[in-house]
């Protein structure tokens, strides 16, 4: 009787083990099926950005503008010739302040901010309060605005039709997972710290660098010097032993969230991705601090994008 106890007693704790193991794997299963169904949602998201009628892959141009009056259009005897839209747009002005106006041609259909534009106006650039003013061409599929970079200013050219949206191809994505979403630790800088970060046309801005954030893979410690933008979250900029090797070679960019009281930040690798210089050529995207360049392969997020022959 005591033997078949025993073997009673073995069997129900047998029984019990399995069904600890059957729970953890429900876990598991929901966890991991989790994550797939927000890393779709996460990539949908993107690529739709990315193909919006003003995204980055409807970029057609990008026109350095220095002093004085500069004809816009796509007819080859404009000063600044756009990609797509009428033959004659207006003229753009620059004065010896910098100060910036457009005057569009008497026939053109032209709105400026969304409303209707027949005379001249002054225009805002990027780095003005409340961002810049845009022109509306082409029945509103084309938009131009000005950009500044150091003391340089530039036409930005977007139109709905671009060959780099219309062609658009896929994005290609590393195999990534939950270990790669890692909780680093953030460590303050002074005050009003900034960090100079080059772009890809060559300049050099100071951005404030609020911090530092730290992290472990494999036993090893990383760290990236995080960006303010002034958008509530820190942006970083990096570059890992993937890029140019299956990654996009000028490195890619991350958001995390803003750091806890305990100065926690979370960093899912899965959602690191291609600056928008790696569709268009039309972009000054800012690239990583030689701080960020990481000893490290981050087998997680976008991989480089293979754009088609136009």
């Amino acid at each position: 009787m005591r033997n078949k106890v025993i073997v009673l007693l073995g069997c129900l704790m047998l029984s019990a083990c399995k069904g600890d193991e059957g729970a953890e794997a429900t876990r598991v299963s929901q966890a991991e099926l989790a994550f797939a169904s927000a890393q779709q949602t996460w990539r949908a998201e993107r690529r739709a950005s990315l193909l919006k009628p003003d995204g980055w892959t409807s970029l057609i141009g990008l026109h350095w503008i220095d002093q004085g009056s500069h004809y816009i259009g796509s007819d080859p005897d404009n000063g600044v010739r756009i990609g797509k839209g009428p033959a004659h747009l207006g003229m753009l002005v620059r004065g010896k302040d910098d100060d910036l106006r457009f005057i569009p041609e008497s026939h053109a259909i032209v709105t400026l901010d969304g409303q209707p534009l027949s005379d001249g106006a002054n225009l805002k650039s990027d780095a003005d309060e409340g961002g810049p003013s845009a022109i509306g061409f082409d029945e509103g599929k084309g938009i131009a605005t000005v950009i500044k970079r150091g003391d340089r200013y530039a036409l930005r050219v977007k139109h709905a039709d671009a060959d780099s949206r219309t062609g658009f191809t896929r994005l290609e994505y590393w195999p990534g997972g939950r270990d790669w979403q890692i909780e680093g630790r953030f460590v303050a800088h002074p005050a009003g710290k900034t960090i100079p970060v080059v772009n890809i046309i060559g300049t050099t801005d100071e951005i404030k660098n609020p911090g530092v954030v730290e992290f472990q893979r494999d036993g090893k410690t990383y760290r990236l010097e995080a960006l303010d933008e002034g958008e509530g979250e820190l942006f970083l900029v990096f570059a890992d032993r993937t890029s140019g090797h299956g990654s996009y070679g000028a490195g890619r960019y991350l958001y995390a969230p803003m750091p806890d009281a305990q100065g926690n930040v979370m960093l899912d690798f899965n959602h690191g991705y291609n600056p928008p210089c790696a569709f268009t050529a039309f972009a000054t995207c800012p690239l990583p601090p030689p701080e960020n360049r990481l000893d490290l392969a981050i087998t997680a997020g976008e991989k480089a994008y293979e754009k088609t022959k136009h």
